[in-house]
């Protein structure tokens, strides 16, 4: 009896640390943040590849690639994978881009980024990557290179919301601005990395070769793999604010379903890295390694507040008062927490409106738990109904 009610108390524990982490990392991002440093002058431009992928729909890639070619830069060149694709429509007039249609189905990210490496037209310096639903920022490239001047070798910006139109997609807005607040800009201001987000990301081309050369990684989650490839190494991954991607999205309830159990199972798949790099922390007394740890060991929203939640009812029924009024007091400082994350990102008005839809959105997500342990076999990409005009 002795035992279970120990692992109980470590369970709320954990639960009340994840409630608490936002709300204690805004503290210390207040008060205790390091100074942004300022970048060398560039000497020249570096030299970059730009990897597109898709997966069996190249609708929105015309707009992708005409968004590239307006960037304000030099020495790029575009590489657009389309895997398991109809290129017939696809017709380029630059001589930047480089349609590649693999011979066999890839079906993974990282196989679509090698393909695309071991085709180079030349010797890039550093590669982005960016999905075929994007359009970016005609200064994304500058805004890239001034990390890299400071002597980071992988960089991730910032993925805005390219759609608003149904109350699901402003919800996904407003998650994203929750994550690009806590587990970029406060993340990388106390030191440790930013977590990538899967596109709007830079590396040297040599480290990104370096982690995944003996690897092949299926299905979801190769950006965790990725990050958790370069925090081993104690390096930090920076945080571009001014490297702006506009991300497609999920406006209807069967594209959120379908994406949020892909990601639901990598968060159960790679859970392990978090403690993996805590106990790596110790030995290396690494700050980042540490802090990125605690991040990764957080589930999906919706799973630590329901268990808060649950833990909240349970302490009720039994009458731990104290434990009860924790978790509720606990919960509000989560709110604020989230509230904070859309003021500093200057949430769209349609965001706060969506809100009251929060519980749908739960539900759904709870849908998308059922179906986790067979997400990749569900469905290997989103796909999107909405099309936004560049």
């Amino acid at each position: 009896m002795m035992v279970l009610k120990t692992i109980g108390w470590l369970i709320q524990f954990v639960i009340m640390i994840n409630l608490l982490m936002p709300i204690i990392f805004y503290v210390f991002y207040k008060f205790l943040r390091t100074g942004k440093r300022k970048a060398p002058p560039l000497s020249a431009e570096a030299d970059y590849a730009i990897i597109v992928t898709a997966y069996e729909d190249v609708t929105m890639l015309p707009a992708v690639v005409n968004s590239l070619l307006s960037l304000h830069y030099q020495r790029y060149l575009i590489y657009v994978v389309a895997d398991n694709c109809d290129i017939s429509s696809l017709h380029f007039n630059s001589e930047r881009v480089i349609l590649l249609r693999p011979e066999k189905v890839l079906a993974g990210n990282v196989r679509s980024h090698f393909y695309a490496i071991e085709r180079f037209q030349r010797a890039h310096d550093r590669l982005t990557i960016i999905d075929s639903d994007n359009l970016v920022h005609p200064d994304y490239l500058k805004a890239l290179d001034l990390y890299f001047a400071l002597g980071f070798d992988s960089v991730q910006g910032v993925r805005m919301p390219k759609n608003m139109n149904t109350m699901y997609a402003a919800l996904d807005a407003a998650r994203d601005l929750y994550y690009h607040f806590y587990d970029g800009k406060v993340l990388f201001s106390l030191g440790a990395s930013a977590t990538l987000a899967g596109s709007g990301m830079a590396f040297k081309v040599a480290l990104y070769k370096q982690i995944f050369s003996k690897s092949d990684v299926q299905g979801a989650g190769f950006d965790k793999v990725l990050q958790y490839g370069i925090l081993r190494l104690n390096q930090r991954i920076a945080f571009a604010e001014e490297a702006i991607v506009w991300d497609e999205k999920t406006a209807k309830t069967d594209q959120l379903v379908k994406q949020r159990a892909r990601w639901i199972n990598t968060w159960f798949k790679y859970v392990r890295y978090s403690w993996k790099l805590m106990l790596l922390s110790v030995s290396n007394w690494s700050r980042n390694q540490f802090l990125f740890g605690l991040v990764l060991m957080r589930p999906p929203l919706f799973i630590f507040l329901g268990l808060a939640l649950l833990c909240f009812l349970v302490n009720v029924i039994l009458q731990h008062w104290w434990t009860a009024t924790a978790f509720a007091v606990g919960f509000l400082l989560f709110v604020a927490a989230f509230l904070i994350a859309l003021k500093e990102g200057n949430a769209d008005r349609r965001i706060y409106v969506a809100l009251k839809a929060v519980p749908n959105f739960i539900f759904y997500q709870l849908k998308a738990l059922l179906l986790a342990r067979k997400a990749n076999k569900v469905s290997v990409a989103t796909k999107h109904d909405y099309h936004q005009k560049q």
